[in-house]
């Protein structure tokens, strides 16, 4: 945190303690769904990063995936010099088709020009859509929108396919197809570090997914058909392809063994 201002060497910190409790929230209530407290551990480090993956597989969560990565040497245009910040996302493919699957990311940086942004992606993939659960998880944002003054326009926007200003076609027809309830804050203007925005991001991730892991309890012995289950793979080819296709965080930056094994589905069907 060498060079942080105090208000950014308290945000940092705060951070810190946000990202263990995010984790320990997380994976505290996959063994509860899967009774089972295995984990593995993966680090991978280069010159450029320091990548932590933590993955949890059982019967109920097939998969749980924890990514954090600590930028050392950035890439451009991607990345800018930074002095501080942090990488993190949070992965969980349930066995039921009736719940799709979270992706949940989170990034606060500060740079060498003493600037600092927030940002994230918060949604679900759907599945077989059970409109009940998404409109469960829209009205769990729409209160933090409210709460903050937040216009839920932007984000909301950006996570709608085909979003590309350059109007890639090829590029978009591989983008991942979201359900739209959470929030992409990807877009500029870039949520600038600030107090107010600080609460709003963390408070929108932990709620977000305290919501979708409800979500997962609740639906976990539902019966389902095997159109359910031929959305599932749909869904989980789409994210994919996605990631090795259409997202340039995936395709440019984050090495395909650290993502991979971070959020990649337990099964892909072709």
């Amino acid at each position: 945190m060498h060079g942080l201002t105090d208000e950014q060497a308290k945000l940092a910190d705060r951070t810190l303690s946000f990202l263990a409790d995010m984790d320990a929230l997380f994976f505290d209530r996959i063994k509860k769904l899967n009774d089972d407290a295995t984990y593995e551990v993966q680090h991978f480090n280069s010159e450029f990063s320091d990548n932590e993956v933590k993955v949890s597989r059982g019967a109920v969560i097939e998969k749980g995936g924890r990514l954090t990565i600590i930028t050392k040497k950035p890439k451009p245009p991607m990345q800018r010099e930074t002095r501080w910040g942090r990488f993190f996302a949070l992965d969980a493919h349930p066995k039921t088709p009736l719940v799709g699957m979270l992706h949940a990311a989170f990034l606060i940086n500060f740079d060498t020009e003493g600037k600092g942004i927030i940002a994230g992606w918060l949604d679900v993939l759907p599945a077989a859509r059970i409109d009940e659960d998404l409109a469960y998880l829209k009205e769990i944002m729409d209160g933090v929108y409210t709460k903050y003054g937040i216009d839920d326009g932007g984000p909301r926007g950006r996570l709608s396919g085909n979003s590309k200003s350059d109007g890639d076609v090829e590029v978009n027809r591989w983008q991942r197809r979201s359900a739209g309830v959470g929030g992409n804050f990807y877009g500029y203007p870039m949520l600038s570090a600030t107090e107010e925005n600080y609460r709003f991001m963390t408070e929108a991730y932990e709620r977000f997914v305290d919501a979708y892991l409800k979500i997962v309890e609740k639906r976990q012995g539902n019966p389902f058909s095997p159109e359910d289950l031929a959305a599932q793979d749909a869904m989980r080819r789409n994210w994919l392809e996605d990631q090795l296709f259409a997202d340039e965080w995936t395709k440019s930056v984050v090495p395909y063994e650290v993502w991979s094994l971070a959020n990649v589905p337990p099964t892909i069907k072709f």
